[in-house]
Parts: structure tokens; sequence; C-alpha cells
């Protein structure tokens, strides 16, 4: 039976990966990778062996119109990401989307994303939330900022190591430098460090040395 599976896959320690996950790429026609490298370490490691297309930004706009043909007449297909799960900061929601438009059937997998733990150990309030991913770079910028400096609920952000410092920096200039927030890092791996302070503190311990892997920002809501 034809249907498309969303299937999330760990964001670093590969032992987050579900029994379910495993289970559903060893089973569907075709899995769709947004970096082929990448899955087929992950796929090596699970001993899962299926035909691998790649499936990303670039590309996906060109690929959804034979991938509904494919799943119409009966192929069962599984996207995947190079980590977490498919459509949060990554390729999926165009493809989901023409699903439900042809009544083609759409799966969820639960599974591992990045902002969920950042979010419950911040420390900061959870009960209410806002998903922001990653700020525009240039233009929209300033405005983004403007509007989310009265935000009340905490607000959660992805980031580049290589941006991090100018945006706790900016974060400190349009929310006020004592504005409580964290910043994860590596989440899951080896070297994950989790830094809490004022957004103030945390630019200047950023800034003290250079900074790798995936980053998630959260800071707290205005007036808490």
């Amino acid at each position: 039976m034809s249907k498309l599976y969303l299937v999330p896959t760990p964001i670093g320690n590969l032992g987050d990966i579900t029994l379910r996950a495993i289970e559903v790429l060893k089973d569907v026609d075709l899995i769709l990778a947004e970096d082929t490298r990448k899955s087929g370490i992950l796929l090596k490691h699970f001993q899962i062996s299926k035909p691998l297309h790649s499936h990303h930004k670039f590309n996906e706009h060109r690929t959804i119109e034979s991938l509904l043909q494919r799943l119409l007449g009966g192929t069962s297909i599984a996207l995947v990401t190079d980590a977490g799960t498919p459509g949060i900061s990554d390729p999926g929601f165009l493809l989901v989307r023409a699903c439900i438009e042809q009544g083609i059937e759409v799966e969820s997998l639960p599974g591992p994303t990045a902002f969920v733990p950042a979010l419950v150990n911040s420390g900061l309030p959870c009960e209410k939330f806002v998903f922001e991913g990653f700020l525009p770079q240039k233009k929209g910028r300033h405005k983004r900022l403007t509007e989310l400096s009265s935000e009340s609920r905490t607000m959660i952000f992805y980031e580049s190591p290589y941006r991090l410092v100018k945006t706790l920096t900016q974060l400190a200039e349009y929310f006020g430098p004592e504005r409580k927030g964290s910043v994860s890092r590596e989440l899951t791996k080896i070297h994950e460090e989790n830094a809490r302070g004022s957004l103030q503190e945390l630019a200047q311990h950023f800034s003290q040395g250079s900074v790798k892997g995936e980053i998630v920002i959260v800071v707290e809501g205005s007036g808490n």
C-alpha cells in the first residue's frame, strides 16, 4: 500500500532511533534523504539496504511530481533528513502538502527533534512557547527581532555556530541584556553543552573561542 512516512532520525546519538523507525525504513520501497551520504551512514549502521534518493531544498520543487506518481502507483516512501524530524527547519512540508492534496496517506512517526530537549533543559517556562527556527539573515531580521521583543512566550531559535555570538549580541540589544536564555550545543553527542544565563553573559561566554556543532537558543519571554 502506498504511503509517505516521515521518519525522524537521531540528532546525534544513534541509540535514539526508535524500533519503529528502523522497521519502517526496512519495509518501505524507497528512502528520500536530505543528504544521501549522511543517511547512508545511518542506514549502514542499522543494516538497512534500500534505494536512497536525494530530496533537499534545492530539488524538492522539481521532484515532487515524479514522487507523487510513484506514490499513486503503489510505492511506499520514507522521508528522512540529516537529523531530527522532517519538516522542522528541513525539507518535508512541500511533499506532505502535495500528498494530502492528492489523497495520499501520510504517516509521521514520533522521534528526535533538537528544540524539545533544549527547551526542557533550559530551565525556562515551557508550558507555552514559540518556535522561530532560523532568523532571517539579512532582509526582515530587524523587523522580526523588533516584533519578538514583546513576545511573552518562551522563544526557540536555531542558529549556525558561525553566527551564534552575533545573534546572541543582537538578542541582547533588542530584548535587553538581562533577559535570560539558554544555548544548547551538540545535543546527545559526546561534547554536549548547555549554557544558561543572561543574553549578555551567553554572548560573552561564546565569544571566548570558536564554536562548533548544531545550536539551539532558548530565550525567556517578555515579562517573565
